[in-house]
This record gives structure tokens, C-alpha cells and sequence, in this order.
């Protein structure tokens, strides 16, 4: 009897859906950039505005931070060779940790090797078998995989929906519990409520993390983000972000109380079986966080922008959701027009980010734009008349 055998790779034979956008000429992904990650890039030979980067600050080219990667490698050579947990520890290492400590103004603070593995370590080695992970349905891929990779029960919550939190809250009270959020969404640029989610937490006796990575340098009276922006730093129990944001780098780090570190440092398995981030990357992050400090006028700067642009899109008839951030949605119909929008934009030099299912609820499908501090008045008062034009030929406004 001829018995039949299962190539595993036959997925990715029948897989077309990319190769056929691609020979329509709609593919978005993958764009070669030849330049800095500056407010105007180079994209295979062409000049664009930007409007598809994290670089809220404006940091990535600052010749400071520069100079101490530089510097860095200079002394330290360009890679560790190895984990935290062994060989991979430098004093350079410990000294931003010491830096973000006291920036976030937590007991101490744990530095991964990227923002995906800070999720993945922070989650899967708090969370037990005996508990449960409270996650927001839009909260970002890495904390739905990092409750993957637990052990814990992980239970969603509608976005932002209060009342959907707090019945799974009653409903596991005699568990170990987690609450996971996004300070500031990735996609739709709205910000957890805080205060409110906190008071659940303590009401029923909860910890909670925020992944800050879109809020910090952006947020706060001086940038330390969500938690400083309401004025809760001592209420959220751990602080997780990202560098590769406002922070001009690569990697992620952890801020909490002495004894979550202290366990983290031992028991996540991202830390401990990868590589220690770069000398040049971890020097960049602490001159970023100098920079912050001494250039309060970028986030003046940044929303100055930020402002103009929502509420231009809104005055043009554009729908950008509940966006209140950096991070500015424009809701087109229907993923064909999603694509149609790019395109156009993308030949007349304007770099966006189409978002289509799954990375956004079906019917939801968005053109996302982000903003610098860096960006001109003149770069901005460009993009909008081209918007304006691309939005009346597609019947968007």
C-alpha cells in the first residue's frame, strides 16, 4: 500500500497572495531605503518624504548619537560574543540599565536584545501555569506571543472597553493575574486609558505592564511616557519599551521593582539564551535619553506637527479614528482603495504604510502616516495638498 507523504514546505508552494499583488504593482513591503531615516529618504534612487517611520524625535541621524556608537565600537569592538547571562555583560550594559532605572524612575531595569524578545521575556517567565494574562485585542503581536509561549491562560479584552476588562477580572479572581496594554496603539494612535484600567487593577487585584514603546520621548511632561503622561509611574507596576522608536536604536528593556528584575534576569529564556545587544546600540540609547532630557523643544516641535496634521485630515474630510499621537490613521473604504492610496502616494513621493488584515480588524484597512520633529513646515504643507488631490480622485473625501 503506496502510502502518502506531506511536504511540509507545500504551504509555501501554494502560497501566491504576495506575488500577485506584486504583478499588479500594489506591493508596499520589503522598500529598499538608501539613506538615513531622515524626514526625506532615498527609495531605490528616488526622493520621499517620510511618513512611514517611528523616528519621532529625529534622533536616528543626530550626530551625537553618532558619535557615541562610534565611540563605542571603538572601544568595545562591534558585537559580545555572547548572553547576558555569560559572557555578554559590559559595564556598558549595566550603566544604560542604571540610566533607566532612574529614567522611569523605577528600582532597576532589565536591557534585551530587541523590543520583540523584552515582551516575550517579560511575559513568559512571570506568567505561570496557574495564571492569567488580561490582553487588549489590539495590543502588539509580541505580547500575543509572548502569552503563547507561557504557560499562563491569556484572555482577550475588547480594545479600551473598561467593562470587557473588568468582567474577566471578576471572573479569574482567584488567579494570579496580569494586565497587558499598550500605552500608545501602533496602528490607530489612541492611548490606553490609564488611570481607569490602574483603578481596575487594584480593584481586583491585578499587576500591570504597559509596553510604552510608541509613548516614550512622545508622552509626559518630559517624554518618559503613558505612565508620566498620567501621572501614575508609581502605579504601573512594569515598564516596557523599545529603542527602536524615539530611542534612535535597536532592543527593548524592563523597569520594575528590584525583585521582578532580579527573577526576570533568571528566569527569561530570551535574555538568557540570546545575544547581548551591540556596544554601538546600547551607546546610542544612552545618549538618546541625554538628548530627551536636554531638548524638551523636539516634542514641542513633534507635536506642533502632530496637531497640524490631524487636524488638517479631519478639516479635508479624511476619518482618522480616534488618533491622538504621532501615529495618524487615515480609514480608507476598503483594502483596494487602501492600496490604490499608496500607490498614488508613493508616485508622487510621499512614503506611508498601507495596513491591511490581519494587522488591523477586517473592515478596518488604513493608510498610516507618522511624524518627526524634524519635519518642515514646507515638507508638511506639501504632503497635505498631495493627500488632498489623492483623496477627491479616489472619492475618499
Amino acid at each position: 500500500m503506496e502510502v502518502s507523504v506531506l511536504d511540509i514546505f507545500e504551504k509555501c508552494r501554494t502560497y501566491t497572495a504576495a506575488k500577485e499583488i506584486m504583478a499588479a504593482g500594489f506591493y508596499a513591503y520589503f522598500r529598499i531605503l538608501e539613506s538615513a531615516q531622515d524626514p526625506e529618504v532615498i527609495v531605490e534612487g528616488k526622493k520621499m518624504i517620510m511618513l512611514g517611520s517611528n523616528n519621532y524625535l529625529g534622533l536616528t541621524n543626530h550626530p551625537k548619537i553618532k558619535e557615541s556608537a562610534i565611540e563605542a565600537v571603538k572601544k568595545y569592538g562591534c558585537g559580545c560574543a555572547g548572553s547576558r547571562f555569560l559572557n555578554g555583560t559590559l559595564d556598558i550594559h549595566v550603566r544604560l540599565e542604571e540610566k533607566l532605572a532612574s529614567f522611569f524612575r523605577k528600582d532597576t531595569a532589565l536591557a534585551f536584545s530587541t523590543g520583540y524578545q523584552t515582551n516575550l521575556g517579560i511575559i513568559s517567565s512571570l506568567a505561570g501555569k496557574n495564571d492569567v494574562v488580561f490582553v487588549d485585542k489590539l495590543d502588539h503581536a509580541s505580547i500575543i506571543d509572548a502569552c503563547r509561549l507561557s504557560f499562563a491562560e491569556t484572555k482577550k479584552f475588547r480594545h479600551n472597553d473598561l467593562k470587557s476588562l473588568e468582567k474577566l477580572l471578576i471572573e479569574y479572581a482567584d488567579r494570579g493575574k496580569l494586565v497587558v496594554v499598550d500605552g500608545v496603539y501602533s496602528m490607530e494612535g489612541d492611548i490606553a486609558p490609564l488611570p481607569d484600567i490602574v483603578a481596575l487593577c487594584k480593584k481586583h487585584g491585578s499587576r500591570i505592564m504597559v509596553d510604552d514603546a510608541h509613548g516614550i520621548g512622545v508622552l509626559g511632561k518630559t517624554g518618559r511616557g503613558t505612565a508620566e503622561h498620567f501621572g501614575l509611574e508609581d502605579e504601573v507596576d512594569i515598564i516596557m519599551g523599545t529603542y527602536s522608536k524615539s530611542l534612535a536604536s535597536i532592543g527593548g528593556f524592563a523597569a520594575a521593582n528590584e525583585d521582578v528584575i532580579h527573577y526576570m534576569k533568571h528566569n527569561a529564556r530570551p535574555l538568557i539564551f540570546s545575544a547581548s545587544s551591540p556596544p554601538a546600540s546600547v551607546a546610542s540609547v544612552i545618549a538618546a535619553l541625554d538628548i530627551i532630557d536636554k531638548e524638551p523643544g523636539r516634542r514641542e516641535r513633534l507635536w506642533a506637527n502632530t496637531n497640524k496634521m490631524i487636524n488638517a485630515f479631519r478639516e479635508m474630510g479624511y476619518d482618522t479614528g480616534a488618533a491622538e499621537t504621532p501615529i495618524v490613521p487615515l480609514v480608507m473604504v476598503d483594502m483596494e482603495h487602501t492600496f490604490m492610496m499608496w500607490k498614488i502616494l508613493s508616485e508622487e513621493g510621499v512614503f506611508v504604510n498601507p495596513v491591511v488584515p490581519p494587522a488591523v480588524p477586517q473592515g478596518r484597512s488604513l493608510i498610516r502616516t507618522s511624524y518627526m520633529a524634524t519635519h518642515t513646515t514646507g515638507q508638511l504643507d506639501l504632503v497635505l495638498d498631495i493627500f488632498e488631490k489623492a483623496g477627491k480622485k479616489l472619492g475618499i473625501i
